[in-house]
């Protein structure tokens, strides 16, 4: 099998690489540099020249905030960009998978999202991703929609490497305690995506780590995790304004990932310890 990975540079992106190089799996891996989503024509030639069996879209605008100032860009990176994908592997006979956010939620149910629940995103971000997801959606049918939420891992900053900065610097944080998510290792979703492509079940997916956390709840278990010593205050969404409005729940419900793969990934508090033991202890260190 040949993968094609874009935004190989990100997060998420060398996780996906690093999964599927260990698995002896031919990848071509992209950064923006190598390749822009968002140009057809460089799109469509660069998957005719690699020839790959499968294509993972790990390209993203993913500042939530940013968008709301610069929606035209998100839009073409989130929107466009996948689309344009979709063309290129509709043309060479690939497939696709597609990541995409809790975000296209507008929060206001009262227990975890499933994979046909409506979409109805609040923030520019929610709606840009939502785009890539309905033109994959409409031009290819052997693609993956792979929906997942608060990302953290080695390879890009994210909300832990945040907290743990913060509880070096400050003694006493205040979190927002009101919006609820499943915060996501990135090598678990890695390994989930590697095997999702073998099976070849076309479709929407929510696959994040198991359980549910709030922010406040999250940053508890990174401090107690890390050692920290911080005294950490709950607080609401309203005590922090910010550009982009954020759903209050987006916790993802994962049928039928579990009847798909065989599996559910870990819990996330397990998963928020083998990283934070990666960080302390890595490998050769």
């Amino acid at each position: 099998m040949r993968i094609l990975v874009t935004g190989a540079s990100g997060m998420l992106g060398q996780d996906v690489v690093t999964e599927f190089r260990q698995r002896d799996v031919t990848v071509a891996a992209y950064k923006r540099e190598g390749l822009d989503i968002t140009d057809r024509v460089g799109t469509l030639r660069v998957v005719e020249r690699e020839k790959p069996q499968v294509v993972i879209n790990c390209a993203a605008y993913t500042d939530v905030d940013g968008a709301e100032a610069e929606p035209q860009r998100a839009l073409l990176v989130n929107g466009l960009g996948p689309k344009n994908l979709a063309l290129a592997c509709r043309e060479s006979g690939a497939d696709l998978v597609q990541i995409s956010t809790d975000y296209i939620f507008d929060g206001v149910k009262d227990s975890p999202y499933g994979a046909y629940d409506q979409p109805d995103p609040v923030n520019v971000y929610g709606k840009s991703k939502l785009w890539g997801e309905r033109a994959v959606s409409s031009l290819l049918p052997n693609a993956y929609i792979v929906r997942t939420s608060w990302l953290f891992g080695a390879g890009g900053r994210n909300f832990v490497t945040t907290m743990l900065r913060l509880g070096r610097e400050q003694k006493t944080l205040r979190v927002v305690d009101d919006q609820c998510g499943c915060p996501t290792y990135t090598a678990d979703l890695a390994r989930a995506l590697a095997d999702l492509v073998g099976t070849r079940c076309y479709g929407i997916y929510h696959v994040t780590n198991t359980g549910a956390a709030t922010w406040y709840g999250f940053a508890r278990s990174i401090f107690a995790g890390a050692g920290l010593a911080v005294e950490l205050n709950p607080c609401s969404t309203g005590s922090f304004p910010r550009p982009a409005r954020r759903p209050p729940n987006s916790m993802l419900d994962p049928f039928p990932l579990a009847e798909t793969l065989g599996y559910l990934l870990p819990p996330w508090e397990d998963a928020l310890e083998r990283f934070l033991k990666s960080l302390f202890f890595p490998k050769g260190g």
